[in-house]
């Protein structure tokens, strides 16, 4: 049996803080219960109201997560489906490549946005030797930093670039849409904007 994916229906990273999961829990259940007249959805609640129970207990919490982590399926390499070893377009691919992991993940984990060298190796299939030239550059541009701990993240600069040319190169489209592990970044489902008070009760 599949596990529900509790942070995916919060809109959270699984690195939320406690205060983080309560104030959310707080603002979905104003807008979720079953008395709210507009938006109220009792299906949703009793999901919400499972999800809190697991997040909000720390025991609870690192039980789910290890199920999750066990459940969870190992994704196919990029270099699948996409041509890093061509030279300028493989270079080229490599880059974007490089930008459309460290967009997903500054999105989907906004507190968490470093990626390291090797997972960048490992999500690519692409041994980090070829990777050297391909890093170097997008620091040059300023597209990525490289923080104390070693591990890469996207600037703004990176952010503006990958969303201003998303559209224009289907490779990079692609990049962000697969599906393929922290490349996705479509939600499954309508975004859920929370107020950055405490103000829902």
């Amino acid at each position: 049996m599949t596990l529900p994916n509790y942070y995916e229906f919060l809109q959270i990273s699984p690195n939320a803080e406690p205060e983080t999961v309560r104030r959310v829990y707080r603002f979905l259940a104003a807008r979720l219960h079953p008395d709210n007249p507009e938006t109220g959805n009792a299906e949703q609640f009793f999901l919400l109201k499972q999800a809190y129970d697991v997040l909000s207990d720390p025991a609870l919490r690192a039980e789910y997560d290890a199920a999750c982590a066990k459940e969870a399926p190992q994704a196919d390499p990029l270099s699948t489906s996409v041509d890093f070893m061509d030279n300028v377009q493989g270079e080229l691919n490599r880059r974007l490549a490089v930008l459309a992991l460290l967009y997903s993940r500054r999105r989907t984990s906004p507190s968490n946005p470093e990626v390291s060298l090797m997972e960048v190796e490992e999500r690519m299939g692409f041994p980090r030797d070829y990777l050297e030239f391909t890093m170097w550059y997008l620091k040059q541009k300023t597209y990525i930093t490289r923080g104390d701990n070693s591990a890469y993240t996207l600037t703004a600069e990176g952010v503006d670039f990958v969303e201003t040319q998303r559209a224009n190169i289907p490779t990079l489209n692609k990049l962000l849409t697969s599906g393929a592990g922290p490349f996705a970044t479509a939600p499954s489902h309508k975004p859920i904007i929370v107020p950055a008070g405490d103000g829902a009760s």
